[in-house]
């Protein structure tokens, strides 16, 4: 920032520091504590203000309505495009006479699961978003540049103890309870018994017991209260488990903070130093990315395999989009922990810390190399032995030699056993077929030689990453090969094989490779999830031959997926022809979608792979042309350092890679959308 506007460092500069609030100067009226308060606020503004656009779409441009009505043989859509210069072939039949393109958000489904049937209601939702997201930047606003600290809504918001939020918590999760009985469970009752949603009674009548009598036949028809929480674990209709057993989950979790937040009250007096009074705001940070990112995972996987919303688990495009979306989501968290986690270490450790360290944290940086080792040798076992069964079968396939390849069909099996136990054997937790409509929503399936040796490239990708993320963490401040790492901060350049080899051991060189090996990790997962739910799970069950025909035939994943080839075969390179031959369709906007995110892939590579010298030359000859043109003011061309050009190679690959991936996937699914709608013209 030394050269000011009159070079381009402070592009970079304005990139790399702009959330680095402990580096940036503050004025008198602010802290630390209140620039980051002001962030939080900001960034829930934006939130609030994405949630008013999918309200306000939904009022206004959304088939909702018609969806409402047939949810079986209608697909969602809250978006049509304008003929401006032929872009309209983007409009599909979605069903109920309604054109426009087909979201995946699975919005339609929480809205009903919700009890929102009317336009107003959504109207409603979006006018009060917009109020959230004016007053979010209010605050923001104010807390950042007006008021001071002493005095602000920040030292109200940081006094609350932790038995103050499991209490909130417990109330809020108790009066999401009490939505979901009195007006969720009786609207969605309404809806399945073909009430029109024109003529339903309004949310507010419900709460009037003696509208509810009349109603009675049709809520409860058993005239039981157990019926309309349930008592089966099945799913039911709507593809989906009764919403009053979600009303009874939140009624217990809320029931469960509530009691913790007593537990909370009692103990906080006889602890004698809080968590939260030592770590600082990084540590802090990195706990929560941590744990936020490993539910989202975990979401992700109870998304499919406990559908909640009514009619989500027979729309399999938002089903595979929600999937890939939380674990997206989950994996960028956790490496945002191990950043934070090392920028904790190098810069608030010995403040923080200093004269209440904790001991258990003391003795894993002791005995990090012991750490690292482990890994390392778990590491190199895996990828040596699952890789080398992948090596095995393709050799001897390519060989001729079918009948020695380790497969369900061959002499040599290598099956799951406990795994087994839990999925078709004594200990199995469910064994049942669900079908809706035709549908197939979920089976169990026996798990095969493909199933093992993909779960164990899995662990593979997952402890590599997990590898260069402890070892960034714990390596942050000092090594044998660079002992004055705390000195040089979380970033610095390298010096290459000059000073014995010391690039790529930064702790954000850590969160560079660690991000690629997300990436790795996520891709495999992905294209594990979405080749096994097409050949094992989705598809259609007649049940005038009683016959199960699933979408691209029976045993295609446990049969081609154990060899190489096999994934580049029958998945990768057969599934493309559906991207790649998607122009003139309405499916083309994410052709253009994968043909650019290649584009944008490839130009990553020139910044990973070609050197700083490259990049000097080229922009110096770019902004002299510039210059000598009169176009510009006068900038003084800096060169890009190592760490920049991995920066902008990183971000370039990632977003390409998965833009990709996500045309891949999603088209995979959105072309059979008329398949799914009319399951009779299936072929197996």
């Amino acid at each position: 920032m030394s050269k000011a506007i009159s070079s381009t460092t402070w592009v970079w500069s304005l990139h790399s520091d702009a959330h680095d609030y402990a580096l940036g100067e503050l004025t008198p009226q602010q802290t630390t504590s209140s620039k980051i308060f002001s962030s939080n606020l900001a960034h829930l503004s934006l939130v609030f203000f994405w949630l008013a656009g999918m309200h306000l779409h939904g009022a206004y441009f959304s088939n909702y309505h018609c969806w409402l009505k047939d949810p079986k043989h209608s697909s969602p859509s809250a978006q049509s495009v304008w003929h401006l210069v032929g872009q309209d072939i983007l409009n599909a039949e979605v069903g109920a006479h309604f054109q426009g393109l087909h979201i995946t958000s699975g919005l339609f489904q929480l809205w009903r699961s919700e009890g929102i049937v009317t336009t107003l209601a959504l109207k409603d939702a979006c006018a009060i978003s917009l109020i959230a997201t004016i007053l979010s930047l209010m605050g923001s606003f104010l807390h950042l540049h007006l008021i001071w600290p002493e005095i602000s809504l920040y030292k109200k918001f940081k006094s609350l103890s932790v038995h103050h939020l499991c209490g909130l918590f417990g109330l809020g999760s108790i009066s999401l309870s009490g939505h979901q009985i009195h007006i969720s469970v009786p609207t969605h009752r309404l809806l399945l018994s073909g009430v029109d949603p024109a003529s339903m009674p309004c949310p507010q009548e419900l709460l009037n017991l003696s509208e509810l009598s009349q109603l009675n036949v049709i809520l409860l028809p058993q005239g039981r209260i157990s019926s309309l929480l349930g008592s089966s674990g099945k799913l039911l209709a709507g593809g989906g488990i009764l919403l009053g057993q979600v009303a009874a989950h939140h009624f217990y979790v809320g029931v469960a903070c509530l009691l913790s937040g007593i537990l909370a009250s009692r103990l906080r007096y006889t602890s004698v130093t809080s968590l939260a009074t030592v770590l600082s705001w990084n540590a802090q940070l990195s706990i929560n990315l941590a744990i936020t990112g490993s539910c989202s995972i975990i979401f992700a996987h109870l998304s499919y395999a406990i559908p909640v919303y009514p009619y989500c688990a027979t729309d399999y495009p938002t089903v595979l989009c929600l999937f890939s979306h939380h674990m997206w989501l989950g994996g960028y968290l956790i490496v945002g922990a191990g950043a934070h986690a090392s920028i904790f270490l190098i810069r608030d450790y010995l403040e923080t810390m200093n004269g209440s360290r904790s001991r258990g944290f003391e003795e894993v940086l002791n005995h990090r190399d012991i750490v690292v080792g482990h890994l390392i040798w778990v590491v190199v076992a895996l990828g040596l032995h699952a890789f080398g069964l992948y090596i095995h079968n393709d050799t001897l396939q390519a060989l001729g030699r079918p009948e020695d390849v380790l497969c369900d069909t061959a002499s040599l099996q290598l099956k799951p056993i406990l795994a087994g136990l839990l999925q078709t054997g004594p200990l199995s937790l469910s064994s049942a077929t669900e079908v809706l409509d035709g549908k197939l929503l979920r089976m169990t399936q026996e798990l095969g030689t493909a199933d093992f040796l993909v779960h164990h490239i899995h662990a593979f990708t997952i402890h590599v990453t997990l590898l260069i993320l402890v070892k960034g963490v714990l390596y942050a401040r000092s090594t044998r090969l660079v002992s004055e790492k705390l000195d040089l901060g979380f970033r610095y350049p390298c010096d290459g094989p000059g000073r014995g080899g010391t690039c790529q051991i930064s702790p954000w060189d850590h969160i560079y490779l660690a991000v690629f090996w997300m990436y790795n990790a996520l891709s495999v997962v992905l294209f594990h999830y979405f080749w096994k739910m097409q050949s094992d799970v989705w598809g259609v069950y007649k049940t005038e031959t009683l016959h199960i025909t699933h979408i691209t035939g029976i045993g295609d994943y446990s049969i081609n997926s154990t060899t190489i080839n096999g994934w580049l075969r029958n998945f990768l390179w057969s599934q493309a022809t559906q991207v790649i031959q998607s122009y003139g369709t309405s499916l083309s906007g994410y052709g253009l979608v994968f043909i650019g995110a290649h584009f944008i892939w490839a130009l990553s590579l020139m910044f990973l792979y070609s050197g700083r010298g490259y990049w000097q030359e080229l922009i110096e000859s770019i902004i002299w042309a510039h210059h000598k043109l009169k176009l510009v003011p006068f900038l003084q061309p800096r060169a890009l350092s190592i760490t920049q050009g991995r920066a902008v190679g990183l971000t370039h690959y990632v977003c390409g890679g998965t833009a990709c991936t996500w045309a891949f996937i999603i088209i995979g699914c959105l072309d059979k959308v008329h398949i799914y709608t009319h399951p009779d013209i299936i072929r197996g």
